[in-house]
């Protein structure tokens, strides 16, 4: 099964954080923070959107780093993904 979203809706999988600091200290799950960072796996058509148009720029691959607690996450073939707005994304890490 596949996600295709609509309008200005993003799907994202979210990159999976690091389990050790830069010093080599091993982070527990309860420690470590809830990822941002996430890889852009389908992207809707964009569009008039409430009124206004909207033109997609993000694509498929990018990497980017959304807001926190954004989106809704929906489980897709066992891996769950989140769809959030365009306007929900922050910024495309190159």
């Amino acid at each position: 099964m596949t996600l295709k979203p609509l309008a200005d809706r993003v799907v994202l999988k979210a990159v999976e954080a690091e389990e050790t600091t830069k010093s080599g200290i091993v982070l527990p799950g309860a420690a470590q923070e809830k990822p941002q960072m996430a890889l852009v796996v389908a992207v809707g058509p964009g569009g008039c959107v409430d009124g206004k148009d909207v033109v997609m720029t993000v694509k498929v691959g990018d990497k980017v780093i959304t807001a926190n607690y954004s989106g809704s996450k929906v489980k897709c073939d066992g891996t769950e993904y989140t769809i959030v707005r365009q306007s929900d994304i922050l910024a495309i890490v190159e």
